[in-house]
């Protein structure tokens, strides 16, 4: 009796109509805390979203656990940033794209956009995120990826890619707006890695990182020499730590500049390779992006509203 009644739901089930089938949630796997977000945003309740790297985790460095890769092979779609971001999975991801449906949204990005990779030469630097104009490029990327994985859902998505595109547009105007109003001398950012040289070349900054585009380079101790000199010269009085990268760098130039007599104060905490805490505002794109844009404004003496560009900050500036 038992394996009648299983051989009939099977047999029910595999009767079913696709349509109908086709409304259980299509199960996404993403890498990075962003992706997940931009899946989130153009699936809806169409997808169930899984993150595997969540705040503070630095994807430069991180490796798959037993968990991941079960969550992975059994995902309907596996969502990757590419560009070598993923550098100690990367083989990993590729040889799984040979089994299941496995795509790098960011490697999308025209490679006319790219910046140069410092470190290897057919390589580019893999932080698009920093931008909303170019994360625009992965938004319309993650929607031909649902949309493949999903046809019969095409129209939802792309309205949903549009809306979000929609906010892209209005995070992009008031990164311009308020970062204009950081005077011109003042555009200067430091950070413990390079993480920021799209931002840089988008609002007009000039970006030093202390490690290079990824966290696994070192920083020597002539570098720190070099920072701490233009610190000095250049009167810088701002740096910045990040939420996925240790501040012991950052802390050695504050410490040399104050060596030869020059105050340098940490301008807050940016999130560089991963968001803020899941269930937060700084936990979507929209507010680490609103966090990043105007933490820097106001360091660096800027004028920018008290809780950001909705009021949604958790800090006030």
């Amino acid at each position: 009796m038992i394996r009648r009644g299983f051989l009939l739901g099977l047999g029910l089930a595999l009767a079913m109509p696709l349509s109908l089938r086709a409304e259980q949630p299509l199960n996404v796997v993403a890498t990075t805390g962003m992706i997940a977000d931009a899946a989130r945003q153009v699936g809806g309740d169409l997808v169930q979203v899984t993150g595997m790297m969540g705040a503070g985790v630095d994807p430069h460095s991180y490796r798959q656990t037993r968990s991941d890769i079960v969550a992975m092979t059994r995902a309907d779609l596996v969502l990757w940033h590419g560009l070598y971001l993923e550098a100690q999975m990367e083989e990993f991801l590729l040889d799984l794209s040979r089994k299941r449906s496995v795509v790098a949204v960011a490697e999308s990005v025209a490679r006319d956009r790219l910046r140069k990779h410092e470190d290897y030469a057919d390589k580019f630097d893999p932080h698009v995120w920093m931008t909303p104009d170019l994360w625009g490029e992965v938004i319309l990327a993650v929607r031909d990826a649902l949309s493949a994985a999903r046809p019969d859902a095409t129209e939802v998505f792309a309205a949903n890619a549009t809306a979000h595109l929609a906010d892209m547009n209005r995070l992009s105007s008031y990164a311009r707006s308020v970062l204009a109003t950081v005077p011109e001398h003042s555009r200067v950012l430091v950070t413990a890695h390079d993480a920021f040289g799209y931002f840089g070349d988008a609002f007009g900054f000039e970006v030093m990182g202390i490690q290079g585009i990824s966290t696994q380079s070192e920083a020597g101790l002539n570098r720190i020499g070099e920072l701490v000199d233009i610190l000095v010269e250049r009167q810088v009085t701002a740096v910045f730590v990040e939420s996925s990268v240790s501040d012991r760098s950052i802390r050695a130039l504050i410490e040399g500049a104050a060596a030869k007599g020059h105050e340098v104060r940490v301008g807050g905490e940016l999130f560089s390779d991963a968001m803020g805490l899941e269930g937060t505002y700084e936990g979507t794109y929209m507010g680490m992006l609103d966090h990043n844009i105007t933490v820097i404004a106001a360091a660096l003496g800027g004028q920018v509203p008290p809780r950001g560009m909705d009021g949604k900050l958790s800090a006030g500036f």
